[in-house]
């Protein structure tokens, strides 16, 4: 795969476990059904490591825009990938939410809540305030790009030989599920922590394409991508401040 590549299937596997697991508690019917907040939060995180661990040795697996652009905000990134990786994500996370449709789709069928629907895509409001949702989404994703930024390397040098090192392959995944878990149980209860603009976008745009009765909430749809942005420039400027 290359890097391309590499950001579309590890965003699509993302997308298609994370809002599958919304659709597995919402969706009526499904074996999962009200199961729960925990339940979403967990499979979210290991949707996470899933999409990390194959795309991470080719891209990086930034899986997210926030990602890419906080670490282009910090010099970590060069400016001139950022738009086929944005391009990417979008096209990654387009692709999860309609395998996640076509997975459920019977049971899409037979649920007449609109907005429980409209929630397997893309995320809503617990209360509808956009400024301080604005406030959440951007705090959220402060503290995912913040503290990404301070993982280490996941490989060791040898003291005998330091060219010569040990990897830890995917477990290197494990510290940005436990993150994404982290800030979905205490910060994910007032906009559904989008956290991340295609992880939002995308979906929203597939839940306006397919067959699916009910409003999109195009009303709602910038948040999820301001809020993340803002976030990803703040945690850039402190971390450039602080270091």
């Amino acid at each position: 795969m290359t890097p391309f590549t590499a950001e579309i299937v590890g965003t699509m596997l993302m997308i298609l476990l994370g809002n599958g697991v919304v659709a597995n508690v919402v969706l009526k019917g499904t074996k999962g059904n009200n199961s729960g907040w925990i339940v979403i939060t967990t499979a979210w995180a290991l949707a996470v490591f899933v999409g990390v661990s194959v795309a991470g040795p080719i891209s990086g697996a930034h899986l997210n825009p926030a990602v890419t652009l906080g670490l282009a905000f910090a010099g970590k990134f060069s400016w001139d990938l950022v738009p086929s990786y944005i391009a990417a994500e979008m096209i990654g996370a387009m692709l999860g939410a309609f395998l996640v449709w076509l997975f459920n789709k019977d049971h899409f069928a037979i649920t007449e809540n609109e907005a429980d629907k409209l929630g397997c895509f893309s995320t809503i409001p617990a209360i509808r305030k956009p400024f301080s949702n604005l406030i959440s989404e951007t705090i959220g994703t402060f503290v995912l790009i913040f503290v990404i930024y301070h993982f280490s390397d996941p490989t060791i040098a040898l003291h005998a030989d330091p060219d010569a090192k040990i990897g830890l392959g995917t477990v290197g995944a494990i510290p940005v599920s436990f993150l994404v878990w982290a800030i979905g149980l205490s910060l994910g209860g007032t906009t559904g922590y989008a956290i991340n603009p295609a992880r939002d976008l995308g979906p929203r745009i597939m839940h306006a394409i397919l067959p699916i009765k009910g409003s999109s909430d195009w009303g709602y749809a910038w948040v999820p991508v301001a809020g993340p942005i803002l976030g990803a420039a703040v945690a850039a400027i402190l971390y450039g401040l602080l270091n």
